[in-house]
């Protein structure tokens, strides 16, 4: 059974996620009322998810979530974000978080995501990813260096990364490039253990980081 730590300011909220995990079968083993208790809740149950808010007292849901995925605990951040929050989904992506909705999910789709993280897939909600991407186009971050890293990735490897980056799924790829689903995520697989990444999530963010991905050019 997936073990879910729910972290919201709003009892309400906290309620409402419960009642709708549990009606699906999921565990919730804690309510966290900010940032501070998430980081120190997941510390000590140990949750296979965190559904975590953005903006809370005490400590935010970005800098928790970063707080979290310094520790190495094997819990995931599933990241609940409104339109009014765009400016720290970006924010959220680096600091290690595995997922992203919108607050006005449904039931469904919200019981889909807490599975599916937990399943240690990432999970991006398409409003979520358009709107980094025009996030991209209006304020183009200053280009990093390209960091070493890549130059281990094969010409394969750095095709699917920039695949990734332009949002497709593994189904996609594999049928972008004509090659298997298990042979796209063997790659992938490859991909985050040679870069050092955590998921696909802070794949596509180093897609963008390092120009592979160019907003604007994804036809």
């Amino acid at each position: 059974m997936v073990r879910v730590l729910i972290a919201d300011d709003q009892e309400l909220v906290r309620s409402g996620f419960r009642l709708v995990l549990e009606l699906a079968g999921v565990d919730v083993v804690g309510e966290a009322r900010n940032g501070r208790e998430a980081v120190e809740m997941t510390r000590t149950l140990k949750p296979d998810v965190v559904l975590m808010d953005i903006r809370m007292p005490e400590l935010d849901g970005i800098e928790a979530t970063r707080r979290i995925a310094l520790s190495g605990a094997p819990s995931r951040v599933l990241i609940l974000t409104t339109f009014d929050l765009d400016e720290y989904v970006f924010e959220a992506m680096r600091a290690g978080a595995s997922g992203f909705l919108l607050k006005d999910v449904g039931r469904e789709r919200l019981v889909e995501a807490v599975r599916t993280v937990a399943g240690g897939e990432a999970l991006v909600a398409p409003t979520v990813l358009e709107r980094l991407i025009t996030h991209y186009v209006a304020r183009p971050p200053a280009p990093l260096a390209r960091p070493p890293q890549l130059a281990q990735l094969t010409d394969r490897e750095v095709e699917i990364l920039t695949l990734v980056g332009r949002g497709l799924a593994n189904p996609e790829i594999a049928s972008t490039l004509f090659i298997s689903l298990p042979t796209v995520k063997t790659h992938i697989r490859h991909i985050l253990q040679k870069l050092n990444l955590r998921d696909r999530v802070q794949a596509v963010v180093l897609a963008y980081e390092t120009g592979l991905v160019t907003p604007g050019a994804n036809d």
